[in-house]
């Protein structure tokens, strides 16, 4: 299942949404080099975050070499607890992170207004890196991407808009149909999905823990951070078709 948009309109412009999604983007083009040449490489060792260098468990000055890379261990390791989540390994990496961002970000934004949206988010990213960090604390792979963060979001979702439909692509053998399915269904499957890979250790490189943790995160999370009279003001207005979708 893939989704293509939700019927939850907003009531504001989710600035916050959109300063965050072209800060990725040009994050990639300018920092990571669009993908390409040695300053990808460098930029993934510089500003990724390495859960053995947090942790310690690998030593200053230690040179990694494998993928490509050639890091060497050193500098400020609890700054890429940030920038990490700004970055992508590919067009696909970030263009996919961006699309489901947009589709729960906004909304999330509009039912907690611009400021709190921001920490919310970088919260949640955290959240999700530690958690990673703590599945893998020796490892010298450098970790990077924003779907810990979006998973956050997601999870907010969940709490916020359980009914809003979801527009979803679904492939059926050869037939794909457009559904709309409850927003419950699609994040509860995605969450269920990633305890499941990372049970069974067939993550293929993907920072499923982090996913995890993020979702958690922002569960626990959105009480502290939804505003009662915005999601009052959502109900009010029937977004998402009318009051029964919340």
């Amino acid at each position: 299942m893939f989704p293509l948009r939700d019927d939850n309109p907003t009531l504001i412009t989710p600035y916050v949404t959109v300063l965050i999604i072209a800060v990725n983007v040009a994050v990639w083009l300018v920092v990571e080099h669009a993908g390409a040449g040695p300053g990808y490489l460098q930029a993934l060792c510089r500003h990724g975050l390495i859960p053995g260098e947090l942790t310690g468990a690998i030593p200053p000055g230690t040179e990694i070499r494998g993928r490509g890379l050639e890091c060497t261990i050193g500098g400020s390791p609890w700054l890429t607890v940030l920038t990490s989540m700004f970055m992508h390994g590919g067009w696909m990496h970030l263009l996919g992170n961006m699309w489901f961002f947009w589709i729960f970000g906004n909304n999330v934004e509009d039912a907690m207004g611009p400021v709190r949206f921001i920490v919310f988010y970088l919260l949640c990213g955290a959240v999700a890196a530690g958690a990673q960090v703590v599945s893998s604390p020796s490892s010298a792979v450098p970790t990077i991407g924003a779907s810990g963060a979006i998973a956050g979001v997601m999870g907010a979702y969940l709490v916020l808009f359980p009914r809003v439909r979801i527009f979803t692509l679904i492939f059926l053998f050869f037939f794909i149909r457009v559904l709309a399915v409850p927003a419950w269904i699609i994040l509860a499957e995605w969450f269920v999905l990633q305890v499941l890979s990372g049970s069974a250790g067939a993550a293929g490189g993907v920072a499923v823990w982090a996913h995890v943790g993020g979702f958690v995160a922002g569960m626990g999370l959105v009480p502290l951070f939804r505003s009662a009279a915005r999601l009052e003001k959502k109900r009010r207005a029937g977004a998402g078709g009318g009051p029964p979708l919340y």
